[in-house]
C-alpha cells in the first residue's frame, strides 16, 4: 500500500541499521538489518561475513517487544538502556530475535514500523496475500535478478514450487504469458503465468455445474449451490446477495447481481468458505458455569523449552504459553541462593530462573490473549522461610490480579465460580491449612500443621496457605470416598497412567467426579523427552486440566489447538451437558447408553490441494502427497483414513476420494486433516495438517487451510474438500 513507501519509520528501516544481536550477556554482534523494498522482508548480514546473508519475512514475525521483555535482555539490562532494546518474537517454537540499536530513536523506528508492517499483513484481504505469495516467488526465482524471467528461471520456479511439469506444457503456458513475445517474463505476464499455473479445474467444473448461462452464477444460481452444494437452510437469498457484495470484484457483475469465477475462487478461499464455521471462532458459550464445568487450555512444565533432563529453564515459555491462550500453567519452586526461591525440574541438570521473575511475568501477560481467569499449578518443594518469600512475591507482584479470598455472595458450600466471575483473576493451586476459611497452627512451632491429607512431617507457611482458595491440592483416594467426603474446592492430580487405569475401572465415576471439581493430568515422569500422552482420552471422562509440554510439537498439541480454537480462544471450552449433569451417567467406554437417536455419518470428499510446501529441500526433490483424515474422540470413534498417494505434485494434486466415518459422540470428536509425503522405504514425512472440533464443522465445499508442524499457518496451502454430515439409518 501506499503509505508504507512513505511512512518516515519504514524510510529508516529501508535504508538500514547497525544493531547489536544478543543471545547472552557474552555474544553480542553487531550486524546490518534492511528492510528490502518489497516491504516484506527484513534482510541482514554480518560485517565480517563477505557476501553471506540471511532473511526473514515480516509474516514469520508474531509481535514486537519494547525494551527489557525477554531473558536475555534482561540479563544485559545493566548495559543497555530499556530504550534501545526491543524482541521479535517469531511464531512457532522458532527462538526469539534480541536487538540493541544505537539510539532509542532508532529503536522506536524499528519497534513503529515493524508494529504497521505487521498491522498491514494481517488486515490484507486474500487477495493481496496471494499477489504478495506471487511476488515471492518471483524474487526467488529472478537468480540474476532483472527483473524477467527466461524459460530456464520458470522450469527452476516449477520445482521451487513442488511441481514437476512437462516441458512441453509449461513451455505453452510460458509462451501464452509471453504476451510481448520477448522470452521473457516480466511482472505482469509473471502473474498470468502463475494464473494460468493455478487454473482450478475442479472448482471451473463446480461453477459451470451450477452457472445458468456458463459464464456467472445469478442470485438463484448462488441460491442453488448454496442449499445442495454448501448444504445450507436459511436465508439462502439474503446470503447470495452478501457473498456478491462481498467477494466479487468485478463491477459490472455486482450491478448484475452476478458472481464470476473470480469471486467465486475468493469467497471459496475464504474464512467464510473455511471448514471452521466463523461463529464458533469468536466467544460463543455461555462462561457462567462453574469452573469444573470446562476443559481448560493447560501447559505442564511450562518452564522448560525442551527436555526434562538437560533443556534450558526460561520464563520465555510462560510469555508463549499464556500469548497462545493457556489457562493453567506449572511452576515447581525449590529453595534458591539467597534467600531467593528458585523454578527448575528437580534433580536434573535444566537450568534454573527466579521464581520472581515467572510472577512478574504471569502479571504482564496472564491477561493479553484472554481475560478468563489463570491457574498457577505450583509443585512446592521449598522450606517454610523460603515459602514465605513465595507468597511474598504472590502478593506484591500481582497484588489485586491475585484471588485471595473466596468471592463475596458465595456460600462455602456454593460450588466453584465461573470463569466470567473469576475475570482477570490469579489463582494458585496448591497445597492448603483447612478449608475454605479454617487453618491449625502447631501451637509449639506457630507453624501450621497440614491436615491428614498429606504426612505429618511435612510443614507450609501460613502465608502460602492462604494465598490458595479454589485449588487446594489433595491426594486422591477412591471416587466413593470423593463423592462422600470431598470439598467443590479440592482439586487432585493423576499420571496420565493412574487416570488411564480409573478410566478403564470406572469411566462413569470419573465423569461424575469431574462434574463436582477439578482433575488435573499430567505427563510421565518417564517421558525424559518431553513427548505428550494423549488428550483426547483424557477430555473424554471430562478430566479439566489436561497439562501438556507445551514445548513439544506433534498430533498431542495439534488435539490441544484443535480443541482451544474455537470460543475465542479464550482457553476454556464449555463441556457437553451429559457431563456436567449429576445424574446423567455417561460412560466413554459404552457411548451407546446415552439417550439418542443413532451415530452419525461424517461423509469427506478429499477433493484437491493446492500449493504444498517442500518437505524435502534437496534440488528437483518433489512431494508426493496423500491425505489422512483422523477422527479422535470416546474409543468407538476413534478411526484413520487416508487417499492414495499423488507422485511428484504438491502444486496441485487432486485425489477425488471419497472417507466415510461413524461418529457416536460427536460434541467429543476433533477431525484432524494431515497431508504426508509419501516414502514407499521409510516413514512418510510430514507435510501440513488441520485438526477442529467435529461441532465447529462447516459442511459443503470448503477449503482446509493447512498449518505447519509447529501449528503456525503455512499460506496458500489448503486442502479442498466436500464434507456432508448424516444421521445414519
Amino acid at each position: 500500500t501506499e503509505f508504507l513507501r512513505v511512512d518516515a519509520d519504514l524510510r529508516w528501516m529501508r535504508a538500514g541499521s547497525v544493531m547489536r544481536k544478543v543471545k547472552s550477556r557474552t555474544w553480542k554482534k553487531q550486524r546490518y538489518f534492511r528492510l528490502q523494498d518489497d516491504c516484506a522482508t527484513i534482510w541482514y548480514k554480518s560485517e565480517k561475513a563477505g557476501n553471506a546473508h540471511c532473511t526473514f519475512s515480516i509474516s514469520d514475525v508474531e509481535t514486537v517487544r519494547e525494551g527489557h521483555q525477554s531473558e536475555v535482555l534482561l540479563s544485559i539490562a545493566d548495559e543497555f538502556p530499556p530504550d534501545r532494546c526491543f524482541t521479535l518474537v517469531f511464531r512457532g517454537r522458532r527462538g526469539n530475535l534480541d536487538l540493541v540499536a544505537e539510539s532509542a530513536e532508532e529503536a522506536q523506528s524499528w519497534v513503529r514500523g515493524m508494529r504497521k508492517l505487521i498491522e498491514n499483513l494481517e488486515s490484507m484481504g486474500e487477495q493481496e496475500k496471494l499477489d504478495q505469495w506471487i511476488c515471492d516467488w518471483f524474487k526467488k526465482a529472478d537468480k540474476n535478478g532483472d527483473g524477467r524471467m527466461n524459460f530456464k528461471e520458470v522450469q527452476d520456479l516449477l520445482k521451487m514450487m513442488n511441481m514437476d511439469m512437462n516441458e512441453h506444457h509449461a513451455m505453452r503456458l510460458f509462451t501464452l504469458a509471453d504476451k510481448s513475445e520477448s522470452g521473457t517474463l516480466e511482472d505482469d505476464e509473471f502473474v498470468l503465468f502463475y494464473k494460468l499455473l493455478t487454473e482450478r479445474p475442479e472448482v471451473r467444473r463446480l461453477f459451470q455445474q451450477h452457472s445458468s448461462d456458463g459464464h456467472t452464477l445469478s442470485l438463484w444460481d448462488l441460491e442453488v449451490f448454496l442449499r445442495e452444494g454448501q448444504l445450507e437452510q436459511e436465508n439462502l437469498r439474503e446470503h447470495a446477495a452478501e457473498l456478491v457484495l462481498c467477494y466479487e470484484p468485478s463491477d459490472t457483475a455486482k450491478t448484475r447481481q452476478a458472481m464470476t469465477i473470480d469471486g467465486f475462487l475468493m469467497y471459496l478461499g475464504s474464512p467464510e468458505g473455511s471448514v471452521f464455521n466463523p461463529s464458533r471462532k469468536q466467544l460463543y458459550q455461555d462462561m457462567r458455569q462453574p469452573l469444573c464445568h470446562y476443559f481448560i487450555c493447560s501447559s505442564h512444565n511450562t518452564y522448560l523449552m525442551e527436555n526434562q533432563l538437560r533443556g534450558h529453564s526460561s520464563v520465555e515459555g510462560y510469555i508463549r504459553a499464556l500469548s497462545r491462550g493457556c489457562r493453567c500453567v506449572e511452576v515447581d519452586c525449590w529453595d534458591g541462593p539467597n534467600g531467593e526461591p528458585i523454578v527448575y525440574h528437580g534433580y536434573t541438570l535444566t537450568s534454573k530462573i527466579l521464581f520472581k521473575d515467572v510472577v512478574s511475568v504471569m502479571g504482564q501477560y496472564a491477561f493479553k490473549a484472554s481475560q478468563y481467569p489463570v491457574i498457577l499449578s505450583m509443585e512446592n518443594h521449598c522450606s517454610v522461610e523460603q515459602q514465605r518469600v513465595l507468597a511474598h512475591h504472590l502478593t506484591c507482584i500481582l497484588g489485586d490480579k491475585l484471588l485471595q479470598n473466596a468471592l463475596e455472595g458465595r456460600s462455602v458450600s456454593g460450588g466453584l465460580p465461573s470463569p466470567e466471575d473469576l475475570k482477570g483473576k490469579i489463582l494458585l493451586k496448591g497445597k492448603k491449612i483447612g478449608g475454605l476459611g479454617a487453618s491449625v497452627v502447631d501451637p509449639l512451632t506457630r507453624v501450621p500443621r497440614v491436615p491428614c491429607v498429606q504426612s505429618s512431617n511435612e510443614r507450609l507457611s501460613k502465608e502460602l496457605s492462604d494465598c490458595v482458595v479454589y485449588c487446594k491440592s489433595v491426594r486422591f483416594s477412591s471416587f466413593k470416598h470423593a463423592r462422600i467426603h470431598s470439598k467443590f474446592y479440592e482439586i487432585s492430580s493423576f499420571t496420565e497412567f493412574k487416570a488411564k487405569k480409573h478410566m478403564k475401572e470406572a469411566g462413569a465415576d470419573f465423569v461424575h467426579h469431574n462434574s463436582r471439581q477439578l482433575t488435573r493430568i499430567y505427563p510421565s515422569g518417564f517421558r525424559t523427552d518431553s513427548s505428550n500422552f494423549n488428550p483426547q482420552e483424557m477430555w473424554s471422562v471430562g478430566c479439566q486440566i489436561v497439562a501438556l509440554n507445551f514445548q513439544t510439537a506433534g498430533v498431542e498439541m495439534d488435539l490441544n489447538d484443535g480443541l482451544f480454537g474455537q470460543n475465542g480462544r479464550c482457553g476454556y471450552v464449555l463441556k457437553p451437558l451429559f457431563m456436567r449433569s449429576a445424574e446423567k451417567q455417561f460412560d466413554p467406554e459404552h457411548p451407546q447408553m446415552l439417550d439418542r437417536s443413532g451415530p452419525l455419518t461424517l461423509t469427506i470428499q478429499v477433493i484437491s490441494g493446492q500449493q504444498l510446501p517442500k518437505v524435502n529441500q534437496k534440488e528437483g526433490s518433489i512431494v508426493d502427497p496423500l491425505v489422512r483424515v483422523e477422527l479422535h474422540g470416546v474409543p468407538l470413534d476413534q478411526a484413520k483414513l487416508e487417499t492414495h498417494h499423488i507422485e511428484n505434485n504438491g502444486f496441485n494434486p487432486i485425489w477425488d476420494e471419497t472417507l466415510k466415518f461413524t461418529v457416536h459422540v460427536p460434541e467429543l470428536a476433533l477431525v484432524r486433516f494431515v497431508v504426508e509425503d509419501y516414502d514407499k522405504t521409510s516413514k512418510n514425512d510430514f507435510v501440513g495438517q488441520f485438526t477442529l472440533p467435529f461441532s465447529c464443522i462447516q459442511q459443503g465445499y470448503r477449503h482446509i487451510h493447512l498449518l505447519s508442524k509447529d501449528g503456525t499457518k503455512i499460506p496458500p496451502s489448503s486442502l479442498f474438500v466436500h464434507i456432508r454430515i448424516t444421521q445414519r439409518t
